[in-house]
């Protein structure tokens, strides 16, 4: 049996990394429901898996909305009965919108982050949750399992060339979110963990990738990938805290990072 034969998973997001681990979920048998603002990227995405044989579903969502959020997860409960995981994906950058330097952002910038970021997380978390709840636990005493997705700017900085500290401030409550989240519902067969990558070939970090400065630096601080991390590089470890191998797992902020925190420039750069 593959792991997730007969498992209901709800990805947040319909691109990079949360379109890697629904294509790689879709594979391993998982009953996959797919849910993001942009309908025609969702729809895509769910007509790509629906070849794989498994049960496929989406709905378009603006996931910073309470209702929104909540009938998107009802949405995957009317379909499938249940949802056994949630890779909560989604969210933003905020440059374009504000995000900055402290001195230079802007209080839209701000709002529209954590909209984005953390409050899409809190609506699409508690929704699943509540009905986590409600499901007998399997023979691993699991209701379910919840990953979220933080970041390497969350505890290592890069302020010559990420300098956007609504972001950076946005992914640290995800993981304080995601702690407090795994220590009230482990005695009830909840688990919850995050990923926190560092610079991933992703539609939101485009402007990066074509910045021949920034591809030079990640060349050093990325060692692992010489530049920007392949989307299906962070599915496995994605797909390995939503499943049953990662059964005693909970609580903790996974780096997937190609070397970023414990990188430094070569000497010839310092000076």
């Amino acid at each position: 049996m593959s792991r997730f034969d007969g498992r209901v998973c709800l990805v947040t997001g319909s691109t990079g990394m949360a379109a890697s681990a629904a294509r790689a979920l879709a594979v391993e048998g998982a009953s996959v429901f797919v849910t993001s603002r942009t309908a025609s990227h969702a729809r895509a995405l769910a007509g790509e898996l629906g070849g794989s044989g498994a049960g496929v579903a989406w709905a378009s969502a603006d996931l910073t909305q309470e209702a929104e959020a909540e009938a998107a997860v009802a949405a995957c409960v009317e379909r499938f009965g249940r949802i056994d995981a949630l890779y909560d994906v989604v969210g933003i950058s905020g440059r374009r919108l504000g995000d900055g330097p402290l001195h230079e952002a802007t209080l839209a910038g701000w709002e529209a982050v954590m909209a984005a970021n953390v409050t899409s997380l809190f609506l699409v978390a508690r929704a699943t949750v509540r009905q986590m709840l409600g499901q007998e636990p399997d023979g691993d005493r699991s209701r379910g399992v919840l990953l979220t997705m933080s970041s390497a700017l969350a505890l290592h900085p890069s302020p010559t060339h990420f300098a956007t500290h609504a972001y950076a401030a946005s992914k640290g409550a995800i993981e304080a979110f995601t702690r407090a989240v795994a220590a009230y519902y482990a005695p009830r067969g909840i688990r919850a963990n995050a990923i926190a990558p560092s610079l991933v070939a992703t539609p939101m970090s485009r402007r990066a990738q074509a910045d021949p400065d920034i591809g030079a630096y990640l060349r050093w601080k990325q060692p692992l990938a010489d530049g920007p991390i392949d989307p299906d590089a962070v599915t496995p470890m994605a797909l390995h805290l939503l499943s049953r191998e990662s059964r005693m797992i909970t609580g903790q902020v996974i780096g997937v990072d190609a070397g970023w925190s414990v990188s430094e420039p070569p000497a010839s750069s310092q000076g």
